[in-house]
């Protein structure tokens, strides 16, 4: 049986972080939190005796948007990888999402589907096109330093179109998978000897839902990608964030049959997570 591997980014402490890590570490299952560098890590000591969970060490600064967040995942996957065999998962989360299911159902599911890359990915000039523009305009999000955006904005009107690297298919959505080591391994082995895609990633705005994707599915592992993230998550009020999870999408989180969802914010509704531990996550009596 697989064991849960979780990998959760997060930016602050609170009292739904406590309970997404208590609700998790259940057994041999593994944690690893990665806390943005921006953040005073003496503020999650509380953590420092729960045995589950490990904190990754080579921690970055992150800005919204910006290549900070790829390469904080980057850093996680190569402290995660020596731990484990190829053929173990690892869920990326974050500090807002829930479990739908317990860690011994999921485990079930992925002994089940072995090898697959459980990832939502979409063709970017076929069908994603509002991305386009993530991939041709130079995006200097990642930096930090006065009159960046109007730089920027020089940039677009003076420079021709960014060209993307022809040989990646440009596929992506949901930063928010369920893959295996040896697709991690792909993964960082890739960014680390092609040092031009991390280059042209770097001036792409929101690369973390583009980058992982692309990279699998303009390899060998194409056909083991699943374009199913097991994520519930709500985008139809539109806007760059998914709407707050409150007690009234109940039914639909129990007919999703995901691993998990977001996001969920305990200051708007804290119902929802006892709803939630109460019909989803309790013992099931056969």
């Amino acid at each position: 049986m697989l064991r849960s591997v979780f990998l959760i980014l997060v930016h602050a402490n609170s009292s739904q972080l406590k309970r997404l890590i208590e609700k998790l570490s259940v057994d041999d299952a593994t944690i690893y939190l990665q806390v943005d560098l921006k953040v005073d890590i003496s503020i999650f000591a509380e953590y420092r005796n729960n045995p589950n969970l490990i904190f990754i060490k080579n921690r970055v600064k992150v800005t919204w948007g910006g290549y900070s967040m790829v390469q904080g995942m980057i850093n996680s996957f190569k402290e995660i990888i020596p731990s484990f065999q190829n053929d173990q998962y690892v869920s990326v989360i974050s500090g807002q999402d829930y479990p739908l299911m317990q860690n011994e159902e999921m485990n079930q599911f992925l002994t089940q589907n072995p090898g697959k890359a459980f990832m939502e990915y979409y063709p970017i000039y076929e069908v994603w096109k509002e991305a386009i523009p993530r991939l041709e305009k130079y995006h200097l999000t990642n930096f930090s330093f006065p009159g960046k955006y109007r730089i920027e904005s020089i940039l677009n009107k003076l420079l021709p179109k960014r060209t993307p690297p022809k040989r990646l298919n440009y596929i992506g959505r949901s930063q928010w998978f369920t893959i295996t080591i040896e697709h991690l391994k792909y993964i960082v082995d890739f960014m680390d000897t092609n040092p031009s895609i991390k280059r042209f990633f770097t001036f792409t705005w929101g690369s973390d839902e583009v980058v992982f994707q692309t990279i699998l599915y303009s390899s060998h592992y194409k056909d083991q990608m699943v374009n199913n993230n097991l994520r519930y998550i709500d985008w139809s009020q539109g806007g760059a964030s998914p709407k707050i999870l409150t007690l009234s999408d109940a039914e639909q989180l129990k007919k999703s049959g995901k691993f998990f969802a977001r996001k969920f914010d305990m200051t708007v509704d804290s119902q929802i997570l006892d709803w939630i531990d109460e019909n989803l996550l309790t013992e099931k009596i056969i």
